[in-house]
């Protein structure tokens, strides 16, 4: 009788037909911000301002191209005009390197970043070395087109694996653990982790964090609270303000279920409180961390958000002005989405499937990761930031939380191997 294939076969097919697929946008996947986020990967490699400029901009430039000769192929009154590319290439560099000539020859070369914008902004940056430090190897072994491309399969894929071994330590049967993985690849997670910016990073290390709290839930408290406070630790090199607001939300949520047991009459749990004193930690390290380094304020980033980057005069009562187009963007945000309601409702699905039966403090912790999503859109209340990137995080609720909600219905019609006698935790064997 033929053995069936193991939980590990599974999850690598799904992974190998990811990477396949990625195959099809190789280039044209990188946003303004990926110049900076190279050009200091190059600069740990030991490229002076100039070759790292050349680098960047021939990556940057040739993307563009890409994506340009895509857009006139399928235009139905230019299609069968000459190719593109080699213009918009050209004149790519040349937009780029006058930038660049001016702030070097005005004697903007400190830091790490190639000076593609203002000094103030590319403060913002030098402060974020996690994803660069990640995209090294990749650039120095594979060039820099094909190493960019390898760190997103492999920061996605990571992602994926981390959702089916969440789901997995939450006893979840090996169908509904391949479904939560499938997800996390075609829901806009995949996408957005595959661009070259810190946003794969810093999902695949919130959903670390996840799985340090299902852990510690488990009864595996120490390795859920040094796997929690890992993630913090990593995710403030990659982006110090989600390191504050996971730990916040973290630390909110394990507080929510201390009271709530409290209040009838059982503990609250060791690995809750693990969790939560986890999470305040982290909060803690993160102010007084990003004090001592002297990393960009509070203030400084809002006068980024409303002098567009610093092209414009710095606003005199900036928190004002802040509340005011806080307001104004919620209720346009809320318009949108009620006339395209699929997210929306996706969350709804996501909420109802991770708090379901005995599930619950797992599902508040899950909320609560998933609300740093809300707080990142909301630090920064632009409609028209690349789509919805910002609020992506948004998006676990659904990929952990869907797959736990079609459970009974999947149990009965999906015809998988058998799940093994003993279901043992976040096994992939």
């Amino acid at each position: 009788m033929r053995t069936p294939p193991r939980p590990r076969t599974w999850v690598l097919v799904l992974v190998a037909v990811f990477a396949l697929l990625q195959l099809a946008n190789v280039t044209g996947r990188d946003t303004p911000d990926s110049k900076n986020y190279l050009s200091y990967a190059l600069s740990l490699r030991g490229e002076g301002k100039r070759e790292a400029a050349d680098v960047t901009i021939a990556y940057a430039c040739a993307g563009e191209a890409s994506t340009a000769a895509r857009r006139q192929s399928v235009d139905v009154l230019r299609f069968d005009d000459p190719d593109p590319g080699r213009r918009v290439a050209a004149e790519c560099r040349k937009r780029e390197w006058r930038t660049v000539d001016a702030r070097l020859r005005a004697g903007q070369t400190g830091g790490h970043t190639v000076p593609f914008m203002p000094e103030r902004f590319m403060r913002i940056f030098e402060a974020r070395p996690g994803y660069p430090v990640f995209l090294l190897p990749f650039i120095t072994l594979f060039g820099v087109t094909w190493g960019v491309w390898l760190a997103g399969v492999a920061v996605t894929a990571t992602g994926g694996v981390l959702v089916f071994l969440i789901l997995r330590t939450r006893r979840a049967p090996t169908f509904v653990c391949l479904t939560g993985q499938a997800l996390y690849y075609v829901l806009p997670c995949g996408t957005t982790a595959m661009r070259p910016m810190t946003e794969g990073l810093m999902l695949a290390l919130t959903l670390a964090a996840v799985w340090g709290c299902a852990l510690a839930l488990d009864g595996e408290v120490r390795a859920g609270a040094w796997l929690v406070g890992g993630s913090l630790a990593a995710l403030f090199t990659v982006k110090h303000s989600q390191a504050l607001f996971l730990g916040l939300c973290l630390a909110g949520a394990g507080a929510l279920i201390a009271v709530r047991r409290r209040r009838s009459g059982r503990p609250p749990g060791l690995g809750v409180v693990v969790v939560a004193v986890a999470g305040g930690f982290g909060v803690l390290g993160t102010l007084v961390l990003a004090r001592l380094l002297h990393y960009p304020s509070e203030s400084e980033s809002l006068q980024d958000l409303l002098t567009h980057h610093f092209d414009r005069p710095d606003r005199t009562q900036v928190w004002p002005e802040f509340l005011r187009l806080q307001g104004n963007f919620w209720v346009e945000w809320l318009r949108r989405q009620l006339w395209e309601p699929l997210f929306v409702a996706a969350l709804a699905a996501g909420a109802w499937g991770v708090t379901r039966g005995r599930r619950r403090a797992f599902g508040v912790f899950v909320l609560g990761a998933a609300c740093t999503g809300v707080l990142t859109q909301a630090g920064h209340p632009d409609i028209g930031i690349w789509g919805d990137r910002l609020i992506v995080l948004a998006w676990l609720l659904p990929v952990l939380g869907v797959p736990l909600l079609l459970e009974p219905v999947l149990r009965g019609r999906v015809a998988l191997p058998a799940q093994e006698g003993s279901d043992r935790a976040h096994s992939l064997r």
